[in-house]
């Protein structure tokens, strides 16, 4: 089983007072981008942890049998306090997570699948010291997003300060990574200011 923690409760503190998740490209909120592709995949479930204008994002999301909502009421301290909200929902019999970010629409349902693919050909035949924990995908040789962790990994990011960055369990955790090639630049695309704004 494989889970997505899709994290919708920033501030968006550079939109000039706009909350990025709801402003529209093409007609449609940006946050529904991020829901549909991870629907679109071989997800198994979607917690979405929700925080600023909390229910204006969840009334804009169609309802679906995959998704939860979580509220982070203390959203303010930064996105790892909202990481960890999210793992607290996740099913006891997922494998992995991923921890997906609302603003990057171009994340399409196939790079998903392919992160997806990617560690389960690896890890196939491995035996389980040997197995990668976390993947990431790159292009061009820059690391991107969506993240997908081993439930092994979970301990090691609620050991982390909220205020601080889960570059931290990467940095820590470096021979447990695996590098999944993505064709597209939409894993290293995120829209934080009104100048992203454009249609897809």
């Amino acid at each position: 089983m494989i889970s997505s923690i899709l994290l919708a409760a920033g501030e968006s503190s550079r939109m000039e007072g706009e909350n990025k998740l709801v402003k529209e490209i093409n007609g449609i909120p940006l946050i529904k981008y991020a829901v549909k592709n991870i629907l679109g995949s071989a997800i198994d479930e979607l917690v979405i942890v929700l925080g600023h204008e909390k229910l204006v994002i969840e009334n804009i999301i169609e309802k679906n049998k995959k998704i939860k909502f979580v509220y982070n009421e203390n959203y303010k301290t930064g996105i790892t306090s909202s990481i960890k909200k999210g793992l607290n929902h996740i099913s006891e019999k997922s494998e992995a997570f991923f921890i997906c970010l609302g603003d990057m629409p171009n994340v399409n349902q196939n790079i998903y699948n392919k992160i997806i693919k990617t560690r389960y050909n690896y890890n196939k035949k491995l035996a389980p010291d040997k197995k990668k924990e976390i993947i990431i995908p790159m292009v061009e040789e820059k690391e991107g997003n969506p993240l997908l962790f081993s439930k092994f990994m979970k301990e090691k990011i609620f050991n982390i300060a909220d205020d601080s960055n889960v570059k931290k369990v990467l940095d820590e955790n470096k021979s447990k990574i695996l590098y999944a090639p993505i064709k597209s630049t939409g894993i290293t695309l995120d829209f934080n200011t009104k100048k992203d704004f454009i249609p897809l």
